[in-house]
């Protein structure tokens, strides 16, 4: 494939209030929208959603919450000139082709030369959406199963009819929110702990937390787990510093009766490299300090069993390269959200409809937070190119896959109005 011209616009989307984890909060999404053009005239839209504290804190820290974002956005503005006039074999192979320059000028950027690749990765959705809908206008494919490699297929060959939506527990959403999200139906719930303070301080405050939240989920029963009780899915976004910390965390849920519902425990540690989850009573899964596929086997040997999968957060093609990794390596692969707008939701969708059940779950599983967060969410899901789609929205507490998903792809080979509508 050649790309010929490249084009960017940023939309601002504001979220309902902070999104608190990591031991912090920002306060709106930055979308980023890439546009891409062939010698044959012949365009395509890619959309990719910034997150400046999952992928990198020390960033955030360091900048304003704008200050962050614009580094960011550098970085693919940076790519999206290195790829313009330039033929690639594919979508793949672009992303592979430039990633080592990309990020040696996002070090550059930010002054970090340990900077955590994710940061690079997230920064280059849009770029790599857009080249896959590229490749797509080219071949005349609309179906998601065989726009991939054939390499890839027998890995997504599920086609779930159901995937849990696992809303986010941020710091800050009250008791009633919570019950609120009980009552509609679902049925796993991400907790995310970490909170602010200390070790000390984070530890009590998370042991509270999880408290406060069992004591409103234990009231519930629900047939999408084989257990019949809620799931509880932990985040801590690498706030822990030791592993004495989290075994005090999990005795402490032992005792309360929670750590029978954890289903998996999210990216415990914030120097991964050298603390090991070997023998703790729970599943691990590794995420933002994923970067690269040899990652993966590095995580597994020290004990965690699965793998967050993000295409709207380090790419479809990169996505595709560790869940081969992670089912190689024995660990359960699964996708998760990054705060995404409807359009991004469809594209990690894709990819969680298409995986194995999860443990402990009826069906399969994805997280996705937007209408926790956003405060204009149904005006995004009404604007959304395949109006009125049953599977946009989930339904007692799952997303239900009909032919019809299957049938649209979830919607993403439709240009991303009203986004796409920004570019002149």
């Amino acid at each position: 494939m050649n790309i010929s011209e490249t084009s960017l616009e940023i939309q601002r989307e504001p979220f309902a209030k902070p999104f608190g984890f990591k031991g912090a909060a920002f306060h709106e999404k930055w979308n980023m929208v890439v546009r891409l053009r062939d010698s044959e005239e012949r365009m395509a839209y890619g959309l990719g959603g910034l997150a400046v504290l999952w992928s990198d804190g020390r960033i955030f820290a360091s900048h304003t919450e704008v200050g962050g974002n614009l580094l960011q956005a550098s970085i693919l503005e940076y790519a999206l000139q290195l790829v313009k006039d330039r033929e690639f074999a594919g979508p793949m192979d672009l992303l592979n082709e430039i990633l080592s320059s990309v990020h040696a000028y996002a070090k550059q950027v930010t002054g970090l030369a340990d900077l955590n690749l994710t940061f690079t990765l997230i920064a280059l959705v849009a770029l790599d959406n857009a080249v896959w809908m590229l490749q797509a206008r080219q071949t005349d494919t609309t179906s998601f199963y065989a726009l991939l490699p054939e390499t890839y297929r027998c890995h997504l060959a599920d086609r779930q009819s159901k995937l849990a939506a696992v809303p986010a527990i941020g710091y800050n959403m009250s008791s009633t929110e919570v019950t609120s999200l009980l009552d509609a139906g679902v049925y796993v719930l991400k907790v995310k702990i970490g909170q602010p303070g200390d070790e000390g301080e984070m530890v009590r405050a998370d042991m509270d937390r999880l408290c406060k939240v069992h004591e409103i989920a234990e009231r519930y029963e629900t047939v999408g787990t084989e257990s019949g009780q809620i799931a509880y899915y932990l985040d801590a976004n690498g706030r822990y510093g030791s592993r004495d910390a989290l075994e005090r965390l999990l005795a402490y849920a032992g005792k309360r009766g929670i750590l029978e519902r954890i289903i998996v425990i999210e990216e415990p540690f914030n120097d991964p490299d050298s603390t090991d989850v070997l023998g703790l009573p729970a599943l691990f899964a590794a995420d933002e300090s994923l970067g690269d596929v040899s990652d993966v086997a590095v995580r597994v040997n020290q004990g965690y069993r699965a793998i967050t999968i993000k295409p709207a957060g380090k790419t479809l093609s990169k996505s595709l390269e560790m869940i081969e990794s992670a089912i190689g390596n024995g660990a359960v692969p699964f996708v998760a959200d990054n705060a995404c707008v409807p359009i991004l939701v469809e594209w990690n969708k894709n990819v969680a409809a298409r995986l194995p059940s999860f443990p402990g779950l009826v069906g399969g599983m994805l997280e996705s937070n937007g209408p926790e967060n956003y405060g204009a969410w149904r005006q995004m899901i009404s604007a959304y190119p395949v109006g009125n789609a049953t599977w946009l929205n989930p339904e007692d507490g799952e997303y239900n896959l009909d032919a019809s998903y299957y049938h649209h792809s979830g919607g993403i080979f439709r240009d991303p109005v009203p986004y796409s509508d920004l570019l002149r």
